[in-house]
């Protein structure tokens, strides 16, 4: 079968070109797409780059053109044409502070899954001028373990982030992924106050890339259906609202598009916030996105639920307490300081 070899740029001379592979999908492997399949043996050739060779038609499936969503069966043979990919950097070990707020970040431990409260401002995963996260650090911290994400979080956000310690555990959990098999639920801080009760926001989402590479989200006709369930839980008079949201998708940042797009971004949200307002709340302590995965939960096929649930950060917490004060601050600001009072006459 003739091919057109994608290549980049090879200002450098750094670049390898691949061979071609000829591959057989595992009973473990069934079930993933084909794009994440080709992806994991190419390295870090970027998506893009996947999504267009195989849809090209390069990437052949049982003899045939595949697109990139199709799901893939145990024993279907897969051919990936060479490619030109810059060689994979040596990993990086994680630092020492890494692997401690690795090791303290994990609640919940048995034989199929690891649970983490995953801090704001870690990744879960290297890359993007992160050299490891989350995932790197858990295995360095236990190599004879296949540890796999089963979902991911925005680095900014904290909170419940589920680990397979094996691929049967991955796949099943992936499956319940697919199938809206999972709950999970989000304390978010956004902008004003929500008069829009409990509400479903059904607005299709569309990753798109801006110059420099910077990857954003926005609400588009033409992108992936997208259902979040916004439920207000505390009001903070018409500054702000505390709010419970349940993805029934889980697209990439959408409780962050779909809360601006409501016209009450996540405080805190730098790339589809309100600044003032972003500033109004650093005023009183809030240093970081205030978005946090609260609980998951879901039933294993086999029987027996699984449900676990993280607190409000306490940086977090603290922001709330000074918010519900802020009121009566103001309103002892306004009285100005209180005068002595005068004695009786007698």
């Amino acid at each position: 079968m003739p091919y057109a070899e994608d290549t980049l740029p090879d200002e450098d001379g750094a670049e390898i070109r691949t061979q071609v592979q000829h591959l057989t999908v595992s009973p473990e492997e069934a079930g993933q797409r084909l794009d994440n399949f080709v992806q994991r043996r190419l390295g870090d050739l970027p998506r893009s780059r996947v999504y267009r060779v195989i849809r090209k038609g390069e990437v052949r499936v049982n003899g045939r053109r595949a697109g990139p969503a199709t799901r893939l069966q145990a024993e279907d043979r897969i051919r990936i044409p060479p490619v030109r990919v810059l060689p994979a950097p040596e990993p990086g070990r994680p630092g020492p502070d890494l692997l401690e707020r690795m090791r303290g970040a994990i609640i919940h431990e048995d034989p199929r899954l690891l649970v983490l409260d995953k801090p704001a401002g870690v990744a879960v995963h290297g890359g993007s001028g992160v050299s490891s996260g989350v995932i790197e650090a858990l295995r360095a911290l236990r190599p004879e373990e296949s540890l796999e994400l089963v979902h991911r979080l925005d680095r900014d956000t904290s909170g419940c982030l589920l680990v397979a310690r094996d691929t049967p555990t991955l796949r099943v959990l992936h499956a319940l992924l697919r199938e809206d098999g999972f709950e999970k639920r989000y304390l978010a801080l956004l902008k004003g106050r929500w008069e829009l009760g409990d509400k479903r926001i059904d607005v299709p989402l569309r990753t798109d890339t801006r110059v420099g590479g910077e990857r954003t989200v926005r609400a588009d006709a033409s992108g992936k259906p997208s259902t979040s369930r916004f439920r207000p839980v505390q009001f903070f008079g018409r500054v702000a609202t505390l709010m419970e949201v349940e993805l029934d998708t889980g697209r990439t940042h959408q409780i962050r598009v779909h809360a601006a797009h409501a016209g009450h971004p996540v405080a805190g949200d730098a790339k589809y916030g309100d600044a003032s307002f972003n500033r109004e709340l650093r005023a009183l302590g809030l240093t970081r996105m205030f978005l946090h995965a609260s609980s998951v939960s879901f039933t294993w096929p086999q029987g027996g639920e699984f449900s676990v649930n993280t607190p409000l950060p306490a940086e977090l917490s603290a922001v709330l307490e000074r918010l519900a004060a802020e009121p009566r601050r103001k309103a002892m600001a306004a009285r100005g300081p209180r005068r002595a009072a005068r004695p009786r006459a007698r």
